[in-house]
């Protein structure tokens, strides 16, 4: 079964740095595009960054000047360096895995970013 587990996420104060990370099993990882998401309280869940499999990455406009995603794809594994936190990027963080023909699509569980003083 496929596995798709976040780690990373915690507390902090605003001007905090986190690093995410995604583990995927059971998946030919290198082969997928990857993204991390956000969905806070109420609201809709929202594409932050994505890298695709040759390395290309995207960014959303409101997170390109804090948020660094990268991939290892020899452990599976996708990043998420997020800095100068602030209150507003509290939520809980997702990754997502697609394949190339977007047939397979798979979603983590999450793990939670509080930002506060």
């Amino acid at each position: 079964q496929v596995q798709l587990v976040e780690s990373g996420g915690g507390s902090v104060q605003p001007g905090g740095s986190l690093r995410l990370s995604c583990l995927a099993s059971k998946i030919p990882f290198r082969l997928f595009d990857v993204a991390w998401y956000r969905q806070a309280p109420g609201k809709q869940r929202d594409l932050l960054a994505r890298i695709s499999s040759l390395g290309r990455t995207d960014y959303a406009d409101s997170v390109k000047d804090r948020f660094t995603i990268s991939r290892d794809d020899a452990k599976s594994t996708l990043y998420l360096q997020i800095d100068n936190l602030k209150p507003e990027d509290t939520a809980i963080y997702l990754c997502n895995v697609v394949s190339p023909s977007l047939i397979y699509n798979y979603w983590g569980r999450g793990t939670q970013v509080t930002v506060s003083s």
